[in-house]
């Protein structure tokens, strides 16, 4: 029900801001508006996210992907403030920074829900080589559909370490109630309005 909703009240908003922010994207930088992605949801199935493209075309990510597979599985500590972003500034674009700080490049992941791979609220959702760096009790996060936003992004997003977030993430698995959703939808809004933990 709130999937439902949230996409119909959302739909009047995207057709104006899909079109517009796609091409800002195009004239501020060369390549696709959309970047597509696989990622892995419900029950380990993988599926393919949509997002507004943030980042230069042809940038490497080795680098990204090392830090990662550290941050995952424990290796790399989180002090507060720190954010885990490990994409040089350099590699995104002027209006991706815009984008990220404001989460709009997560809009095009209303099409994700209309296919029914995600949800408006639950746990971001990792890419393939991240979820091989699980500990086992990880994997409870992946026994609901994934969300545009949720419990952890509302208590630190990019802030937390990934241990945090998947606590967080696996709480609301076991709690997830419609008032939890309102919950987390009304402290998302709070949480973009105020940068918190974006990058």
């Amino acid at each position: 029900m709130i999937d439902l909703l949230g996409c119909i009240l959302l739909l009047p908003v995207l057709l104006i801001v899909v079109p517009l922010l796609s091409l800002l994207i195009a004239l501020d930088s060369p390549g696709a508006p959309i970047y597509i992605q696989e990622r892995v949801g419900l029950g380990g199935k993988r599926f393919r996210v949509y997002k507004f493209r943030t980042m230069v075309c042809n940038r490497s990510n080795d680098s990204e992907r090392t830090y990662m597979e550290k941050y995952v599985s424990g290796r790399i500590e989180s002090d507060e403030g720190t954010l885990h972003k490990p994409i040089p500034k350099q590699d995104i674009t002027r209006l991706g920074q815009i984008l990220r700080k404001t989460s709009l490049d997560e809009l095009p992941q209303v099409l994700n829900i209309l296919k029914g791979e995600m949800s408006l609220i639950g746990p971001r959702p990792n890419v393939n080589w991240e979820v091989d760096f699980y500990k086992g009790w990880h994997y409870e996060r992946l026994n609901t559909l994934p969300g545009i936003t949720g419990l952890a992004q509302v208590m630190g997003r990019s802030s937390l370490s990934f241990d945090q977030i998947a606590r967080f993430d696996i709480q609301y698995v076991r709690k997830q109630s419609l008032f939890l959703d309102i919950q987390i939808i009304w402290w998302t809004f709070k949480t973009v309005l105020s940068g918190r933990g974006a990058g």
